[in-house]
């Protein structure tokens, strides 16, 4: 028996690897009777036949897992939004950040294209930088295809099992291809009348770069918090998380509760108003979900 990391899922086949290579390997059927998949960065136990073939006999206990893409054990997500095609928004990044913060995984936030932005739009671009660095986010603009670029991103990598998360057309792909040009990774320029990108990477691979694991993502068509309760959503807001227990009763949701440390802090602007008004949007979403029985 050996143990090794799924770098490759595709048609029922994973590629493992460990320090003595690389493995084609097939799920035994006791996963499917637990209704248990295989995941690309799972840590398994397998075994090697006389042919070689390898079957995967145990996953180890997993520390998260996303579901979009189908991936385990993340140690940090780089989120990428486009400074334009798609215009910037610090709603859909306030998204992004709630759901990566939600599972436990570190968010690193890249906005790309800054080349394509034009002077007023830079200004606002270096505010929000200073909000979300104010908050303990990393975070950096990037322009597309600058290979000082692609080195700032490399520095990020080593150690570390490292997803791209972002919309569809941000330039994923693109920063990848900068980062590491011989992957070669498919793009497309944004359909104009979707506004988004015309690919989708078909496959979940854990890519070899600059000493790390990196998955490179589709698009995420769906930002919804279904596994969110309305209670935990103060924790993945960490300047709201930091003061929640100032506020004078407990339980507080920050939205009609009189005595709010949450709402003190926005009135004195040590909180941002849309970072405050992106919460409260998060928070009537979740409200008005459908009960689950």
């Amino acid at each position: 028996m050996q143990e090794g990391r799924i770098i490759k899922s595709l048609s029922g086949f994973y590629t493992v690897s460990n320090q003595n290579g690389t493995y084609e390997c097939k799920g035994r059927g006791v996963f499917r009777k637990r209704k248990v998949t295989p995941l690309v960065g799972d840590i398994v136990q397998f075994e090697l036949d006389e042919n070689e073939e390898g079957y995967i006999k145990e996953i180890e206990s997993r520390k998260n897992e996303l579901v979009r893409p189908p991936i385990a054990n993340v140690n940090q997500a780089i989120t990428v939004s486009s400074a334009k095609e798609p215009d910037f928004s610090t709603k859909l990044l306030d998204r992004f950040l709630v759901l990566i913060e939600s599972i436990g995984i570190q968010p690193i936030i890249l906005i790309s294209k800054t080349d394509l932005a034009n002077e007023e739009e830079l200004y606002k671009l270096e505010k929000f930088k200073k909000d979300y660095r104010n908050i303990g986010y990393e975070i950096q603009l990037v322009s597309k295809n600058n290979v000082e670029d692609a080195k700032l991103i490399r520095d990020y990598l080593p150690n570390q099992i490292t997803v791209i998360a972002g919309q569809s057309g941000v330039g994923k792909s693109s920063l990848l291809n900068a980062v590491l040009p011989s992957l070669n990774l498919k793009t497309s320029d944004v359909s104009s009348s979707l506004g988004r990108g015309k690919h989708t990477t078909r496959h979940v691979e854990l890519l070899n770069i600059n000493g790390g694991l990196v998955a490179d993502t589709p698009g995420f068509s769906s930002l919804n918090f279904d596994k969110i309760e309305q209670e935990e959503l103060t924790d993945f807001f960490p300047e709201m998380k930091e003061i929640k227990n100032q506020c004078k009763f407990r339980g507080c949701m920050h939205d009609k509760e009189p005595k709010c440390a949450v709402k003190q802090a926005v009135e004195q602007e040590n909180i941002t108003t849309y970072r405050y008004e992106h919460y409260l949007e998060f928070l009537t979403e979740i409200r008005s979900r459908k009960p689950r029985y």
